[in-house]
Parts: C-alpha cells; sequence; structure tokens
C-alpha cells in the first residue's frame, strides 16, 4: 500500500533555498519559502505543477504583510476555509490540468510551475525592479497573481467574497506607502 502522501527529499524539505527553474537569485529568502511551500503543497496534493493558489495559500502561512494586506473580517477566514478545503480536496477538478487562461503571454523554462504561475513570478520580479530592488516580495507575487482573472487564486478569492482588483488597489496602496518611508516596517 502507498501513503497517503508522496515522501519529500530533503531537497523539497529544505525552504530556505528551494530549487526552482525559474532565476531564484532575484528572491527574497521568504519568498524561497513561500515557493518551497508551495511545492509541497502542490506534491502533497499530487498536483503535477505549483499554481496560482498554492501560492497563494503559501503567501498566507509564510508572508505577514501578505496576511496583514487582506484585514480582518470574515474575508480572511472564509479564503483560509477554501485553502485548506482544497488541500483536502475541493480541488480535485484541478488535478491533471494546466493553469493557463491565455491572457498572459507564458514564461518558458518556469518547469514545476502553472505557466499563471511561472508569468506571476516574471511579473513580481519586474514590480520589484520597478521599485529599485533587486528582489522580490510576498507582496509583489500577490499582486502578480491577481492580475489574471483566469488564475486558481482569483477563483479562490471570489468564492472567498474577497474582490481581487480592490485587493490588488490595497496591495498598491503598501508599495505607495512603502516607497515614500511612512510604511513601518
Amino acid at each position: 500500500m502507498q501513503p497517503r502522501i508522496p515522501r519529500q527529499s530533503a531537497q523539497e524539505q529544505d525552504c530556505r533555498r528551494p530549487d526552482v527553474a525559474v532565476d531564484d537569485a532575484r528572491l527574497s529568502d521568504e519568498l524561497a519559502a513561500v515557493i518551497a511551500g508551495a511545492r509541497r503543497r502542490a506534491v502533497r496534493d499530487g498536483d503535477r505543477q505549483i499554481d496560482t493558489a498554492h501560492l497563494l495559500h503559501s503567501l498566507l502561512e509564510h508572508d505577514p504583510d501578505v496576511y496583514a494586506v487582506f484585514g480582518e473580517g470574515p474575508g480572511i477566514a472564509r479564503l483560509l476555509g477554501y485553502l485548506v478545503q482544497r488541500t483536502i480536496g475541493y480541488g480535485l477538478r484541478w488535478q491533471g490540468t494546466v493553469e493557463d487562461s491565455g491572457a498572459v503571454p507564458v514564461v518558458m523554462g518556469g518547469e514545476g510551475f502553472s505557466p499563471l504561475a511561472a508569468s506571476a513570478m516574471e511579473h513580481a520580479r519586474r514590480r520589484a525592479a520597478r521599485r529599485g530592488e533587486a528582489q522580490a516580495r510576498g507582496l509583489d507575487l500577490l499582486a502578480a497573481i491577481v492580475t489574471d482573472p483566469q488564475a486558481r487564486a482569483v477563483e479562490v478569492l471570489t468564492r472567498a467574497g474577497i474582490d481581487a482588483n480592490a485587493l490588488r488597489a490595497r496591495i498598491d496602496d503598501r508599495r505607495d506607502e512603502y516607497i515614500s518611508g511612512d510604511a513601518a516596517r
């Protein structure tokens, strides 16, 4: 009898610097931990690739800035509930399919990531570069994930009653505060 949860190699268990096909030198240690967590979720869920919902779940787990942008209230509780449901079967209809809406250009070389997740990773790096930073952060990735309305993460947000456009505006407001030096870090 095979175990329900596939065993992870030592490399997959190391969340400090996961082996990702995209250039992780431009990722903060925190974002590298997020990717490692998303990879573990994908493996545990039996998915072939890390998708945007895996990334969203891992961002909420590992990045307090991302969690804070959602604010207090029932929305975040519903969101976490949907994400947990997905890990126990909610997302089974997605298994064996590739997350790709066609709305964003596919980033090649993102092995291990769905096309949308790979594009989101690249978008997060570009956001950081526009801000003058060498490494992307969790909020950069969250902003990139909620850009495409066909992303699985956006579907989960919508089911939880969270407007992806309003969330994106809050992320941009936080970025503007950070750039101007008004944010407490």
